[in-house]
């Protein structure tokens, strides 16, 4: 008895640290991913206002997205770009790489899933807030509080996305360019359980609240 009991937490040790050491090879992975070119063309015959270096901006946040899927496990994770959805998109329509990508950076095939198909009305919702929480914490951000927006948040405006989500820090502040156009991702941090006053409801259309993002990984 006394020896599985000094056994038990020996084993539970072990066992951490190869999760921990696998998740780091992971997350290295995802990293250092370089996507292939005609990846990066298709996007740009889609965008064609997007400089190189702006599609490369998309990219990084498509890793961004492949990260907040790795820390989420098997939970479902909405997209809250329009322009990283298209670049995923893309992505999986290289089959062969983009399994064997899943397979070094999620340990599984990660399902592109539209909000037509998900299981229930409210997994969308759930995901995306799932998504404000994971990519706050990815850049130090506090979800309850925001001082700015996550890159996944923040792209599609930066890169004037025409089809793209809007996302405003406070959906009560009529000083702001989005003021009554664009969704709240203040909303979406506090509607998640965060700390503090969600504010009441939002003045950002009909959407506010809810959050944008078509589209989610499972």
């Amino acid at each position: 008895m006394g020896f599985n009991l000094l056994l038990a937490p020996l084993l539970a040790g072990g066992a951490w640290l190869v999760w921990r050491g696998k998740r780091k090879r992971r997350l290295a992975y995802i990293e250092g991913y370089r996507f292939h070119p005609a990846i990066k063309r298709k996007v740009q015959e889609r965008y064609p206002h997007l400089s190189e270096a702006q599609v490369e901006r998309v990219f990084d946040a498509l890793r961004d997205y492949f990260h907040i899927c790795n820390q989420a496990g098997r939970r479902m994770v909405s997209m809250p770009s329009q322009v990283v959805d298209v670049a995923w998109h893309e992505f999986i329509l290289f089959t062969r790489a983009y399994q064997a990508f899943c397979d070094q950076a999620l340990g599984r095939f990660l399902h592109h899933t539209p909000t037509e198909a998900m299981q229930t009305p409210t997994l969308a919702q759930t995901g995306i807030k799932r998504a404000w929480r994971l990519a706050c914490a990815r850049e130090g951000i506090s979800p309850a509080t925001p001082v700015q927006l996550p890159l996944l948040f923040a792209i599609d405006a930066l890169l004037s996305i025409e089809d793209g989500y809007r996302y405003s820090l406070n959906c009560q502040d009529r000083s702001s360019p989005l003021y009554g156009d664009g969704y709240c991702a203040g909303h979406i941090g506090c509607a998640s359980g965060c700390g503090g006053d969600s504010g009441g409801s939002c003045d950002s259309g009909s959407d506010s609240g809810d959050g944008g993002g078509g589209c989610g990984g499972d």
